[in-house]
């Protein structure tokens, strides 16, 4: 099996209306590095952007393929940096950062397109 570099076998594929503008918050907003971009016409047909080593594809929403919102946990090296930078670049807060039981200060945030990013900064260096 070939995965491309920066890929797992599970890689989160985003359906939004206005793809620009949510790539733009994956930069601006969770710190993402937009690594390409194919057209169709004006519509991102699929964009790929990388976050924390990790790379997730984005595509306009069509009648084929309608938007839908998603829940993601993201692990980052300042948490409470991180709800900042989000709420800065248009997030929601619908968490307050705190300690979790599982030894992780964590918050969250609702981008404009309905998906919910748990900011995650781990504790401990182990398991849960």
């Amino acid at each position: 099996m070939h995965i491309p570099p920066g890929f797992s076998s599970i890689t989160a594929y985003f359906f939004v209306e206005e793809a620009d503008d949510f790539i733009k918050f994956l930069v601006n907003g969770l710190g993402g590095v937009e690594v390409l971009r194919h057209m169709d016409g004006t519509r991102v047909a699929n964009a790929q952007v990388k976050i924390n080593g990790s790379t997730v594809m984005v595509s306009e929403a069509t009648l084929a393929f309608p938007a839908m919102p998603s829940s993601h946990y993201l692990y980052v090296s300042n948490a409470d940096a991180a709800m900042d930078k989000a709420i800065s670049a248009g997030a929601e807060k619908i968490m307050d950062v705190s300690v979790m039981p599982y030894q992780d200060r964590q918050g969250g945030v609702k981008d404009k397109h309905g998906n919910i990013w748990w900011l995650s900064q781990r504790l401990v260096d182990g398991p849960y």
